[in-house]
Order: C-alpha cells, then sequence, then structure tokens
C-alpha cells in the first residue's frame, strides 16, 4: 500500500507468479527459471533485455537474499535502479522473530504496519476450477471436506503415518469427508499413510499452485505440517491446524485468525541433525484428539461442521 501508483513485479518462480498475478496482489512476473531469473542469480551475473526494461523504471528493487560482495546491488543500481534493498531474512542483523516480520524489517516496516488478520481472496476463475476438480472426483460441495497434507519440505516436520491415518479414521467417523494431498514431493508419505487407514481416502494430485488455490477454498478445514500449504491455506482464511514439531512455531507458524497451531513436548535437540537423529520425536507427538478439538469435531461422531472464511 505504500506505493499505490507503482506497478509490482515479482522474479520467482514461474507458479509463484502466476498464483498472485490471478489474485491480483502483483502486476507482472518474471519466471525465476527462465533466462532473466537465472542470469540475475548465477555466479556470472547478468541482466537480459526482458528485465533490463523494467529495470530502467524501477523506482525501489528488494531482493531478499545475500549479496556479500555487493554485486548484485551495484549491478542493479548500473541498471537504472533508483534504491536497492538487498538483505536476507536470515541474516542475524535482524530483530524481529517470526520470518514474515523480518522480511518487513528489510523494508523498514515493523510488524504494525501490516495487519496479521488480512487474507487474499481466492478469485472466482479459480474457484470455478477447484469445484471442478473435485467434483471430476466425485466430491461435492455439500460434503464436509478435510484436506489433510501429510508431507513438508522435511520428513522429520511430519507426524508419523500411522498418526496420520488415526486421524483420517477419526475424521470418517467425525462425519467428515477427508481428502489426502500429494504434492510432486509427497508420493512415499502419502503411501505410508495409506498402508494405515481403515476407509482410504480420495488422493488430490497433479495440483499446481493456482489449482490447489482453488481447491483449498472449497474444503472445511486443513490439516498440515510446517509447509508451504499450509501457509497458503492461511493466506486464503480457511480454517488451518498447523501441526508443529522440532521447527520454531513462534518464527515459522503462519499468522491469522483461522489459525490454529499444535505442537507436542518442546523440542530439546540443539541442530538440526540432532532432530534427524533423534527417533521419538515427542516434540511430534501432538494427540489426535487434540487435534480433532482444535478442529471443532466431536470425536463421537458430530460434526461442529467448521467453515472457511474466504
Amino acid at each position: 500500500m505504500r506505493f499505490p501508483q507503482h506497478e509490482i513485479v515479482l522474479i520467482a518462480s514461474a507458479a509463484v507468479s502466476r498464483l498472485l498475478l490471478e489474485c491480483g496482489l502483483i502486476d507482472d512476473g518474471i519466471p525465476l527459471e527462465g533466462q532473466a531469473g537465472l542470469g540475475l542469480f548465477s555466479e556470472a551475473l547478468s541482466i537480459s533485455s526482458e528485465l533490463q526494461s523494467w529495470l530502467r523504471q524501477c523506482d525501489l528493487a528488494v531482493v531478499w537474499a545475500e549479496d556479500k560482495d555487493g554485486a548484485l546491488g551495484f549491478l542493479l543500481r548500473e541498471s537504472g535502479v533508483a534504491r536497492v534493498r538487498i538483505q536476507s531474512p536470515f541474516s542475524q542483523e535482524l530483530h524481529a522473530r517470526h520470518q514474515s516480520h523480518r522480511f518487513l524489517e528489510t523494508l523498514g516496516e515493523t510488524a504494525g504496519d501490516i495487519s496479521r488478520e488480512a487474507t487474499v481472496q481466492v478469485p472466482s476463475h479459480l474457484l470455478e476450477c477447484g469445484k471442478d476438480y473435485l467434483e471430476a472426483l466425485g466430491i461435492s460441495r455439500d460434503q464436509s471436506t478435510v484436506l489433510v497434507h501429510p508431507g513438508s519440505g522435511s520428513v522429520h516436520k511430519c507426524l508419523e503415518p500411522r498418526r496420520v491415518a488415526l486421524l483420517i479414521d477419526q475424521l470418517w467417523r467425525c462425519g467428515m469427508c477427508p481428502l489426502l494431498l500429494e504434492g510432486p514431493a509427497d508420493q512415499d508419505a502419502v503411501a505410508d499413510v495409506l498402508q494405515f487407514v481403515s476407509q482410504p481416502p480420495c488422493v488430490l494430485r497433479d495440483l499446481d499452485l493456482s489449482q490447489l488455490a482453488g481447491v483449498l477454498a472449497q474444503v472445511r478445514l486443513y490439516i498440515g505440517h510446517d509447509s508451504g500449504v499450509t501457509h497458503l491455506s492461511a493466506l486464503f482464511g480457511v480454517r488451518t491446524i498447523a501441526l508443529f514439531g522440532p521447527t520454531d512455531h513462534h518464527r515459522w507458524a503462519p499468522h491469522g485468525r483461522q489459525v490454529t497451531t499444535l505442537r507436542g513436548a518442546p523440542c530439546i535437540c540443539e541442530s538440526w541433525e540432532a532432530v534427524k537423529k533423534c527417533v521419538e520425536k515427542p516434540c511430534l507427538n501432538v494427540p489426535i484428539e487434540e487435534i480433532l478439538i482444535a478442529s471443532g469435531l466431536a470425536i463421537g461422531g458430530n460434526s461442529a461442521n467448521p467453515r472457511n472464511s474466504t
């Protein structure tokens, strides 16, 4: 909102840029996988003609990355950018605790400048896309659907498959219709869960981010770990249960009025290597009953039918 008369151009993965463009959050996107993105962040820094045309009219360039030798900043200024801000959100010079606040701090903003309750409206064409995808699987809007994502960026951040399977069985007993989300790296996680469920749920596969946004807007509840999908669910105002373990929920948990964060015992591992070697992982021992209660569901079979706020 600080630059209402400006165009916002994002250099990110094509899928992320496309989704944010469809939601009206940016004006244009340059794919990180393309020539412009690869040249800008490769060892041999270079600027494509496509990017050069943007930089000549750029008033402010923000880069959340390291620039130890200052070469990237120099290149951007030489290309005509009026102001350049470059800082890694992992920098020890930053003081904010939550990762989103650290992004803001690099811009000289504070957490108070942004509402923690802000959500993004899923555009109508993506709503229809999500509805059509589910209907093709025989799932109607009238069903009380719960999307469960058993994976994350690391197996060490996930509940063990037997516990996820038990959660799915309990969701069936509560009168809900559980759906299992399989992302590009979740094949093993989903296969492991399906070994232990009493009643196999429908598995959602091959969704890009835009399709996933449309599906999320259709479900009554989302349950997932410390992952990008969990943040996406919270961003769209979906009722979200975020299950945390060894990672710091004070830093990484999504914000939102519709978000509940649950975790087991505090993690006592002193490093990520220790986390990998920890077999029992009590920090991920979140009682299934606690998840159901947080979801507004009764274990005995009566459902409170939580709905999302999108």
